[in-house]
This record gives structure tokens, sequence and C-alpha cells, in this order.
């Protein structure tokens, strides 16, 4: 697999819920950070993503915001 994304990393999927039309997929890091990404049940389905398997997190974004209190 080749990417031009920079932050990609490596994961592993901790849950997965499904709804009418999108999946909730919960990924934790080999750090112990959690991420969550909202993606197509079409997609879930056809990657057949499932508890325990390994992913990538992609992240590509123009922005980045950071806030203080």
């Amino acid at each position: 697999m080749k990417i031009s994304a920079r932050n990609v990393i490596k994961s592993r999927i901790m849950k997965v819920t499904h709804g009418a039309v999108n999946s909730e997929v919960i990924l934790q890091t080999s750090g112990g950070e959690e991420i969550v990404a909202i993606i197509t049940r079409e997609s879930a389905q056809i990657m057949e993503l499932e508890v325990g398997k390994e992913v990538y997190a992609v992240v590509k974004a123009s922005n980045v915001m950071i806030a203080i209190d």
C-alpha cells in the first residue's frame, strides 16, 4: 500500500458499532491512545472490520486547530 498522507498510525480495532448508514470504529494505538473513526457501514463491511483486526488510521487534514483554557 502506498499513500500520500503522512499521518498513518498502526492500530487495532477495539469496538465496531454499526448504524443504519455509518459505522463507528474505535481503534487503539500501540501507545494506548484511542482514535475514533466514523466511516460508511458499507466500507466497514467491505473491509470486514472486526474487533482485534490490525488496521491503519490515516489522518489527512488541511487544518489542525489548537485550543487552551
